[in-house]
């Protein structure tokens, strides 16, 4: 069965291919407002799906629910795969290039023919791009760049992708009976912003009956390999899965190998062999002898080696060994459990897909104590953004909700930073808000030196404000921006201000290099979900591992305060 965001991403590309074919924008409106709408479900999709409820969701209809419950339960949609046999199979990828949009696609497809990558990308090198209405030299110049980006990316996985992919399938391999322990390895367990393939370590004495239990996983789309105790699978949407399987006794060291990082494990080697061990996938044993030390879980090689053990999402070789070596350590990594409150939250107002009071009484089952409304400002029209009398007015649905939950609403705005550094947020509102984000949203192509001088200008405003989704990127899809990181993180520390730890899937912001450069500066903390939706309040956990991997501890998160002391540390003017 295909997951929500599995069925989601199967309605938007129905909802492009027809969009190329030139069909009815209502109809290709229909399958994109589709794909959002499961995407923000609150509710199981299985469960919706069983009890014939989905047209009850808004934006689906009784022939997409028809089509939502196929995709679910079979993982298939002949429409879809008609539309795709019907059109030449590079253009997908043609949607992967920055800034190319099913329209444009159409235009050069009706103008040149181009039907793949390759012949746009020749296109544009012989000029023949600029000459299609509508595109010109610039555009073609835009294209052709993102074209090189594309092919000088490797191909990844989002992270929350390949975990809502993995998650199921271990819980399929659970189920079985035939492993003692099953568990996620590789990039996905150090919960790295983009991942490759799945590793899978499970622990068995009957790997070839869980080789079976693998090959029958509903959403295995091919078997690739098969051995006694290692199996490669592709799943429906392209996602590779390797299966290593080993007896109990082993399963520890080889989970530790497979989680990585090389870097972090050549170094651990070279520290073995210091110690008297040798360590490999196959155990830790004593040079000379070859006796085996006995490793029931991970933390027994760190332990046997004289060393704090290091959790799975530090190993980086980025001094974490030394600082285990030290018993350095940082022992109260923030945790989901310590976070009370909701932090960057947007709803209908704006940009959002859900009301205000439905995000409110979301966050407030989700245990939190209190929520910052931060619908973006007027300077994101693309948005919906607030202008002073929508913001006011805002607040008087804040004030009517407010009586029907527990859960405590702060007013806040999610203001642009513009391009002298002066953030969009009328100063006679400014002592009236709980909370202000800041961010870049326009002008990201600005060179290193005047990016860095409009964000360090905006930081350094004598007002309290929390630096937004920091480096602007956009991952697999928009690199950073151009940024002296140092400068502006030493703005930061010297004015009233804290950074975002940003948990929207798409942008894992701030890179966890840049967080422990911010904390040795003593900059503060606010780990966020940017949500735009109910299952959006979801990437909490996400923020809360990106801050993990960036050492960030309990005490130097905002949001883990109680309301009170949150709404003291946050308030734009004291």
């Amino acid at each position: 069965m295909l997951d929500k965001l599995s069925v989601a991403n199967a309605l938007r590309e129905v909802g492009m291919l027809l969009e190329l074919k030139g069909e009815n924008p209502f109809k290709v409106r229909a399958y994109e407002n589709g794909a959002r709408a499961v995407e923000g479900l609150a509710e199981d999709l299985a469960t919706l799906v069983d009890e014939g409820r989905l047209t009850d969701v808004p934006g689906i209809g009784k022939a997409l629910a028809e089509k939502i419950a196929q995709l679910h339960g079979t993982g298939h949609l002949p429409l879809l795969e008609e539309l795709r046999a019907e059109l030449p199979p590079g253009f997908p990828e043609l949607l992967r290039i920055p800034d190319l949009g099913p329209k444009k696609i159409a235009a050069l497809r009706g103008a040149l023919g181009v039907s793949n990558v390759a012949e746009l990308k020749a296109a544009c090198e012989a000029g023949r791009v600029r000459e299609v209405k509508g595109f010109g030299e610039r555009t073609e110049h835009k294209i052709l760049e993102g074209i090189r980006a594309l092919e000088a990316r490797p191909r990844r996985t989002l992270l929350s992708e390949a975990r809502e992919a993995g998650e199921p399938l271990l819980a399929w391999l659970r189920e079985s009976g035939l492993a003692e322990h099953v568990e996620l390895a590789g990039s996905a367990r150090r919960w790295k912003e983009t991942v490759g393939d799945l590793d899978v370590v499970a622990a068995s004495r009957l790997p070839e009956a869980l080789s079976e239990r693998l090959a029958a996983y509903p959403l295995v789309e091919q078997v690739q390999a098969r051995g006694t105790t290692k199996t490669r699978v592709q799943l429906v949407g392209g996602l590779g899965v390797d299966l290593r399987v080993v007896p109990p006794e082993d399963w520890a060291t080889l989970l530790h190998h497979l989680t990585g990082s090389k870097a972090h494990h050549v170094k651990l080697r070279g520290l073995a062999r210091d110690r008297g061990y040798t360590l490999s996938e196959w155990g830790l044993s004593r040079l000379g002898t070859g006796e085996k030390v006995q490793v029931r879980r991970e933390e027994d090689i760190y332990r046997a080696l004289g060393m704090q053990a290091v959790p799975p999402e530090l190993r980086e070789d980025e001094g974490e060994i030394e600082a285990a070596l030290e018993h350095a350590l940082p022992k109260d990594l923030v945790d989901e459990g310590d976070l009370r409150g909701m932090v960057h939250v947007h709803t209908t107002w704006s940009d959002g897909r859900a009301p205000l009071e439905e995000m409110a009484r979301a966050a407030e089952a989700m245990g939190m104590q209190y929520l910052t409304v931060t619908d973006h400002s007027a300077a994101a029209a693309y948005a919906r953004g607030l202008d002073a009398r929508r913001l006011e007015e805002q607040w008087e649905e804040m004030a009517r909700v407010q009586e029907k939950v527990r859960i405590r609403l702060l007013r806040g705005t999610e203001a642009d930073i513009l391009e002298d550094g002066s953030l969009d947020v009328p100063e006679r509102l400014l002592g009236k808000l709980d909370v202000v984000i800041a961010s870049v949203h326009s002008r990201m192509r600005m060179d290193a030196d005047r990016m860095t001088r409009r964000i360090a200008a905006a930081m350094r405003l004598p007002f309290f404000k929390i630096w937004g989704h920091a480096s602007g990127r956009l991952l697999l899809e928009r690199d950073a921006y151009g940024l002296h990181w140092e400068e502006v993180l030493d703005a930061i520390a010297g004015s009233p201000a804290a950074i975002e730890v940003n948990g929207d899937p798409h942008r894992l912001d701030l890179e966890p290099r840049w967080l422990r450069k911010a904390r040795e500066r003593d900059i503060r903390f606010v780990l966020s979900t940017d949500a735009h939706s109910v299952a959006g309040l979801q990437n909490l956990r996400y923020a809360v591992m990106t801050a993990r991997r960036g050492w960030v501890t309990r005490g130097e998160v905002l949001n883990a305060m109680p309301p009170s002391a949150f709404a003291d540390a946050v308030r734009p003017t004291r």
